[in-house]
């Protein structure tokens, strides 16, 4: 045992405790590097993995519109109204409508028969260079659709994933903060009047009213290997 005189005077004494207290300093960060290698190795190494996730919706906005024929109704939304929005895996955005029949024609005796026509509601949902329409019909009385612009892979949900690494599986899940910002939808009607068997009779329809619910969708989710019970959120 040395004493401190001995480390004030001593050549020998010095260059052994400087030595033991660099190998007490240096192997904790060498195997906590070497650890963190390891975990790099694995994430990055190709093999079988099973994928599993939820998805919950957050809503941003609902309500009723009546929208004219021809025309189109937009609303644009930003996900700095939702709390706590960047911790969010934020993967998409969908517009959900509903709507019935405002046609109106013809009615008495004078004007029997007569039949609505149906009407085209298109929902458009996009964010960033995402984008996505879908159309629905309400047949001559009432309908329901929706659409969504999605940018993940829905389909390594429930899935077994071969050839690829842990990072390239978690790319197409996470969107890493893409999913904030500005989320825009819209509503169009292309509304068509029925006939009516009678000359004298005639049917209109001026559009129609859509109740609308718009929803960020968020995607939980968790990545097995195969062969054993670790996993990755």
């Amino acid at each position: 045992m040395y004493t401190m005189e001995d480390l004030k005077t001593n050549r020998d004494a010095q260059i052994t405790v400087a030595s033991i207290l660099f190998f007490v300093l240096a192997f904790p960060i060498y195997f906590s590097i070497a650890a963190g290698n390891a975990d790099t190795d694995f994430a990055g190494a190709a093999g079988d993995y099973q994928v599993s996730g939820e998805l919950t919706y957050v809503v941003l906005d609902s309500g009723s519109e009546s929208i004219a024929d021809g025309d189109t109704w937009s609303m644009t939304y930003n996900t700095d109204a939702v709390n706590d929005a960047d911790e969010l895996n934020i993967v998409g955005v969908r517009i959900s409508m509903s709507y019935g029949e405002d046609e109106t024609g013809g009615e008495g005796p004078l004007c029997p028969g007569g039949s609505a026509a149906a009407d085209t509601i298109t929902g458009t949902a996009s964010h960033l260079t995402f984008n996505a329409s879908a159309d629905g019909q309400n047949n001559g009385g009432s309908g329901a659709h929706d659409a969504s612009a999605v940018w993940y892979n829905e389909s390594m949900l429930g899935a077994n994933v071969s050839g690829l690494s842990l990072n390239e599986i978690k790319a197409q899940l996470d969107s890493m903060g893409a999913g904030l910002g500005d989320h825009t939808v819209s509503i169009a009607v292309d509304a068509q009047a029925g006939n009516e068997p009678l000359p004298q009779c005639s049917r209109s329809d001026g559009g129609e009213t859509v109740d609308y619910t718009v929803e960020l969708i968020v995607l939980e989710y968790t990545i097995e290997a195969a062969q054993s019970s670790s996993s990755e959120e």
